[in-house]
């Protein structure tokens, strides 16, 4: 048996949704204009759960906090919250959370008839090329990225 190479991955940090807290946060019921201001005057709160907006599996659904610079090209700064949905099916160009060889790393899925390859989104990181040797979980796939402005 061959030892296997130690990749560059940044590690993740994984949380569950709380779905104790019920209240939400206020939100307008007019769209927010990008260009003139409207008038407030008609202006409407509810609360919305960013929860229940953001996930459509609870039992599936994880959120894990980027460390690192290899998906950059693709929206994911270091400290961005990603949300997770394990019960999706994983598929060629999907940003995907993956286990390989004992390391959790999110890259973009390069799934060719029989090869996958890890792609990052930078171009100073490497393509990771899995080999049968390779010990691959595709543990969820992205499905939104929260971050901070």
């Amino acid at each position: 048996m061959t030892p296997k190479k130690p990749m560059h991955t940044e590690p993740l940090t994984f949380f569950t949704p709380d779905e104790e807290k019920k209240k939400g946060v206020p939100i307008s019921n007019n769209t927010v204009s990008a260009g003139f201001p409207s008038p407030a005057d008609d202006f409407k709160e509810k609360r919305i759960s960013l929860d229940r907006t953001l996930i459509k599996n609870k039992e599936a659904t994880f959120y894990a906090r980027v460390s690192g610079k290899s998906m950059i090209g693709a929206g994911l700064d270091d400290g961005d919250l990603l949300v997770i949905d394990r019960s999706l099916e994983a598929e060629h160009g999907k940003i995907a959370v993956c286990f390989l060889d004992g390391e959790f790393t999110v890259k973009r899925l390069h799934m060719g008839k029989n090869t996958i390859t890890l792609m990052p989104e930078n171009e100073n990181y490497k393509p990771i090329k899995v080999s049968k040797d390779s010990d691959l979980l595709i543990w969820g796939v992205v499905t939104y990225v929260i971050k901070a402005l």
